[in-house]
């Protein structure tokens, strides 16, 4: 890793980060919950100090809702580097203003807000073209440098890759330039439809809206989990004709199916999916979203590599999507790939002119008021769908041991704390994580 660390200075961009990440709890010694990485598949619910504000752009938020993602599971499986024990999880986030550092002037205690995913500085040539997620100024990480060439916007909770900011699976988060990455919510938007802005709403929106969805378009979607079923839903409300998917869990089938214009391909009965998708659109695909995850090899070959470190990341699923395409056609990659992968078909991509596309983190700025205002509020896109379970903070160590275990009939599950409201209706009351029926434990958890 110091090797990484060293090889990178020599191109390391220049322009310095303007947060810092350190984390500082309050004078008065107060704690909270949180849930901390301590190893694979080890996590913790501990009790740390309260973040105090520590730069004069800060705003310290009292967590009303947060989650679990897919991508949280390459953390869990250590599969992502530069973690330490006792880093605090959690990316997707939203709640209660609680505390503003003297630079704030246009949020205030007591509001309501929703925080992207990323931290950026709303100033450098990125940001001002609202590309939040390439924001150059939040992230130190010269480990990211070496293996990308350049390094992203900070996020919370994820990694010292990723700047080392702590996450929102606890009750209290420090936000670094609140006014930038704070949106605040109006009161007839519950928080059950409002946390997923965070994240799922801006990063399924984008996949679609970055490779281009145009009226009339065929699209196939890899990987059902809840980027995978929203990718669906915007792909038609964007003029897709037909979207294809492909997943083996039967319930995230299930739910796709319900959507009129949507055929399945469960890929634990048609093995080969790209013949199955031959059979079913002559010529091929116009568009292919790649939603699903390199977690887990589907075949022997890759399972190998992937065990002996020969690579880190499995190529099978956009093997298949370019396989699939028809020539010149689009694929979006909005997967959490990290690393590298062996056996790519590089020479398709090239000979079928296709455009391979990565989305890259979306930028929740570009997206998030436009999804709030023309789709939440109006009701035009319900998350209503995907939100599966309620539990509490006190669970987070049972929840990611259930979405490790791939627990079926599990999506997105709403994590309360002790400042939650209560249980919007309609949507899913607490529940207990012990409780959870429909096991499936070969089921194959995407992104």
């Amino acid at each position: 890793m110091q090797a990484a660390a060293n090889f990178a200075q020599g191109r390391m961009d220049t322009t310095p980060t303007v947060i810092r990440p350190e984390y500082q709890g309050r004078a008065d010694g107060s704690t909270m919950k949180a849930l901390a990485w301590f190893g694979a598949r080890d996590v913790r619910l501990v009790e740390v100090p309260i973040p105090a504000i520590t730069e004069p752009d800060d705003v310290i938020v009292k967590v009303t809702g947060t989650t679990i993602c897919g991508s949280d599971l390459h953390l869990y499986n250590s599969e992502i580097l530069t973690l330490q024990k006792g880093d605090i999880l959690g990316h997707e986030f939203m709640g209660i203003i609680d505390e503003v550092g003297p630079n704030v002037k246009n949020l205030k205690p007591g509001q309501r807000v929703v925080a992207s995913f990323q931290i950026a500085c709303g100033k450098c040539e990125y940001c001002k073209k609202n590309w939040s997620s390439l924001c150059d100024r939040t992230n130190s990480s010269s480990f990211q440098n070496a293996m990308y060439g350049h390094r992203d916007a900070g996020l919370f909770g994820y990694s010292h890759m990723a700047g080392g900011f702590p996450g929102g699976q606890a009750e209290y988060v420090r936000v670094p330039l609140g006014e930038v990455n704070l949106l605040p919510l109006p009161d007839n938007v519950a928080d059950e439809r409002a946390l997923w802005l965070s994240d799922v709403l801006p990063t399924s929106y984008h996949a679609v809206a970055d490779t281009v969805i145009d009226k009339g378009d065929v699209v196939g979607v890899w990987g059902l989990g809840p980027i995978g079923q929203c990718v669906v839903r915007w792909a038609l409300l964007k003029g897709a004709s037909r979207v294809i998917v492909v997943d083996r869990i039967p319930e995230r089938l299930r739910l796709a199916a319900e959507v009129p214009g949507v055929e399945t391909i469960d890929f634990s009965e048609h093995t080969d999916v790209v013949k199955r998708i031959q059979e079913l659109v002559p010529g091929g695909l116009d568009v292919a979203i790649d939603a699903g995850t390199f977690h887990q090899p589907k075949t022997l070959l890759h399972k190998i590599q992937k065990a002996l470190m020969l690579e880190t990341d499995v190529p099978e699923i956009i093997n298949e999507t370019i396989m699939a395409v028809k020539k010149g056609g689009r694929i979006g990659i909005i997967a959490a790939y990290g690393g590298f992968m062996n056996n790519f078909n590089i020479g398709a991509v090239m000979e079928k002119g296709i455009r391979l596309i990565g989305n890259g983190q979306a930028p929740v700025h570009r997206y998030w008021k436009e999804l709030l205002q023309e789709y939440i509020i109006p009701g035009k896109f319900d998350p209503k769908f995907m939100v599966t379970h309620r539990v509490s903070l006190d669970e987070f160590v049972e929840l990611y041991e259930a979405f490790d275990r791939r627990e079926g009939g599990v999506n997105k599950v709403f994590v309360e704390t002790k400042f939650s409201a209560p249980p919007t209706p309609g949507f899913p009351e607490l529940s207990r994580v012990e409780d959870w029926s429909n096991i499936d434990t070969e089921a194959e958890l995407g992104f």
